[in-house]
């Protein structure tokens, strides 16, 4: 680990939120205002808990303990973490030294902490619990080096790039909640290194949020470095130009997306190992209607089966995303037995009838765990199969997210085919957002959350889920909303899976929803990633205004929404589109960029559209600079013409072609 004081000899350290004079030295350190007596039992317990934990985490196979010793008002407690590139015996020797040191170079101090290349240590009179976002990171060192690139502005967007796909790796594909990434565009650009760690007793969500959390940093502090880090006791992440970590990176990027005009899109990610199931997760809220309907087994399972015949020989080439046995294992997990159900449902009672579809019925009913569940009893009239069904649950089952609506098992007894979900408690995001009396439940602070989530759920599907899946059918009532109004994309009844490699597909058979459907795939039937993105960006703009954009359509109707918030955009008055239920208190910049961002969204080119790594770091930070939107493209029953073969309807409407074959 020579490589880890590297940067020692060339760096600036600046210091922040410090309660220690000490602070701006290597190794980092934080000392508390409050004190103790010496030789008193306070005293006595920090040697104590400094003798167990060293050895405590230096065993464990997340490089990770905490202990507490002697009781209260002389208690102690401590933290103790490796960086996940550590061995066993460095482990220990970084932390025995980091707890030898601390009760001097913090003298009487109740709480400290420090933080060397390799672990940080911490002990404290007050114990800090994963679940209390306060302690995620309550001081925050940093260092980095000035020394900018001759095309700063390119580097940091490879930088905000990079420390994403390593984010989204850490959280999803590590037990550990660790990842190490390199992003290596050409010969040219110097190549760039990050690591990233949250304390493994942290959730998944919460290691993203805390994370998420401190890379607003990133464009304020670091602006002009090629090398820095931001150090947390529960979240920390660092980049340089030069290796600083041992072993190969978890996560790669390449290409040349990252070019020097404004970013319509990020550098392609690839796992440098091949991911697994990753950390095991619930999502915490529960929720109302479902929609996973019986066609998804048709458009999943179908695009997968001729997917994998298709493309066997290039797959043995790469990571295998999923197997055979790996699908099996996941739906045995998965199977929950009729009588559970009958007894969650009240026997399927007609009072816990939720709704009812083409595809059958669905209950709300109750776990005898307690958990909320909402049963989709399968009409016996469908047509799918079993087995079918066996592959598409196996499938689905494999996306786990918070802003997705989650699929909790299956049940095939007694000629029953049952799909269970979790209940999700709220109404439909179009329920509560074009009512009149309920859309006053959305002030702006829920609509941003909502925005943001819906925009991290659709980053997952897109870019860091094990499949890669476009949805097709985005719009407002297919985002279900729980009761803390977090967003749950839900309704897959016509996503597509997508090779890795894979940019678009093409259909003759187009389904979809009036206003929130592309250009490219109504004029020729091409979607992709892209698509999504354009029907994100109309419910951006939708949430932000309260009008529905269902009239685009009408060649009665002179403008459709999105043309009016163009031209307001472009003559400076956008501000006056926004909903007037929370024009009492907003915030103007934060509106602003979403409206930008919905713009750069739904622009006619799909190339010009952002990912949603990218659209998810524009909202993140008011520092990114954003592109200039073009100007949307407007399709009616004109544009489409009268031999397309599309029939128009009231809600949607399809090609009458031929099936697809892709």
């Amino acid at each position: 680990m020579a490589a880890h004081h590297f940067l020692l000899s060339v760096a600036i350290v600046t210091v922040a939120l410090f309660a220690s004079p000490a602070a701006g030295e290597y190794p980092w350190l934080i000392c508390s205002s409050s004190t103790y007596t010496a030789k008193s039992r306070y005293e006595k317990n920090i040697y104590r808990i400094g003798a167990i934990l060293p050895k405590k985490a230096s065993q464990s196979p997340d490089l990770f303990a905490t202990a507490q010793v002697g009781a209260v008002p002389q208690q102690v407690w401590a933290l103790a973490l490796c960086r996940g590139d550590a061995n066993a015996s460095y482990c220990f020797t970084c932390l025995d030294q980091a707890f030898q040191v601390l009760p001097d170079a913090c003298p009487y101090r109740r709480s400290a902490t420090v933080f060397y290349d390799s672990c940080v240590a911490q002990y404290s009179n007050i114990r800090s619990r994963p679940t209390d976002d306060t302690t995620y990171n309550p001081t925050r060192p940093t260092l980095f080096n000035i020394n900018a690139t001759v095309e700063p502005a390119r580097f940091q967007r490879v930088v905000a790039a990079l420390m994403n796909a390593t984010v989204n790796y850490a959280v999803y594909n590590s037990t550990r909640l660790y990842a190490s990434g390199e992003a290596d565009l050409d010969q040219e650009f110097p190549r760039v290194y990050a690591w990233v760690q949250c304390t493994p007793d942290l959730t998944p969500e919460r290691c993203r949020d805390c994370l998420v959390q401190n890379m607003e940093y990133l464009p304020t502090m670091f602006t002009s470095s090629i090398g820095a880090r931001l150090l947390g006791v529960r979240c920390s992440y660092r980049y340089e130009t030069v290796p600083f970590f041992d072993g190969p990176a978890m996560v790669r990027l390449t290409g040349t997306s990252a070019s020097s005009r404004a970013p319509a899109s990020a550098p392609a990610v690839t796992p440098a190992t091949a991911a697994g199931e990753g950390r095991k997760y619930s999502a915490s809220a529960l929720v109302l209607i479902v929609a996973l309907p019986t066609i998804v087994v048709i458009n999943l399972v179908a695009c997968f089966l001729i997917w994998r015949s298709r493309w066997t020989l290039e797959q043995e080439k790469q990571p295998s995303y999923y197997t055979e046995a790996e699908d099996i294992d996941s739906l045995e997990y998965m199977l929950i037995g009729i009588s559970t159900l009958r007894s969650a449902t009240g026997d399927f009672a007609e009072i816990n009838k939720l709704g009812e579809g083409g595809f059958g019925a669905v209950y709300k009913g109750s776990l005898p765990n307690g958990e909320e569940i909402a049963v989709k009893r399968l009409s016996k009239s469908s047509t799918q199969g079993v087995e079918e069904l066996k592959n598409e649950l196996a499938l689905v089952a494999k996306l786990k997210h918070k802003n997705l609506v989650r699929l909790l098992g299956v049940c095939l007894e007694q000629q029953e085919r049952l799909l269970v979900y979790e209940l999700v408690s709220n109404l439909s995001l179009d329920k509560i957002l074009f009512d009149t009396e309920k859309r006053e439940q959305l002030d702006w602070g829920k609509r941003f959350k909502i925005i943001k989530g819906i925009a991290r759920g659709l980053q997952y599907l897109h870019e860091d889920s094990q499949l890669k899946v476009v949805h097709r059918d985005l719009k407002a009532s297919n985002v279900l909303l729980d009761t803390n109004m977090n967003p749950k994309i839900s309704d897959f009844g016509l996503a597509k899976l997508f090779r890795r490699d894979q940019t678009q597909g093409v259909t003759n058979h187009i389904v979809g929803t009036f206003g929130y459907m592309a250009p490219e795939y109504v004029m020729r039937g091409n979607y992709s990633v892209k698509s999504d993105a354009y029907s994100f960006g109309v419910m951006v703009l939708e949430i932000v205004t309260g009008r529905k954009n269902n009239n685009c359509y009408d060649t009665q109707q002179s403008e459709d929404l999105l043309t009016t918030i163009w031209e307001h955009w472009a003559a400076g008055t956008v501000l006056g589109m926004m909903d007037l239920f929370f024009r009492s208190s907003f915030s103007e910049s934060e509106v602003l960029r979403c409206i930008h961002v919905g713009l750069l969204c739904v622009q006619g080119n799909p190339m010009d559209r952002p990912l949603m790594s990218s659209v998810v770091m524009m909202l993140g930070s008011e520092t990114i600079s954003l592109g200039t939107p073009s100007k949307p493209t407007l399709y009616g029953r004109d544009n489409v013409g009268a031999n397309s073969g599309i029939v128009f309807g009231s809600n949607f409407f399809v090609h009458d072609g031929p099936r697809e074959s892709i």
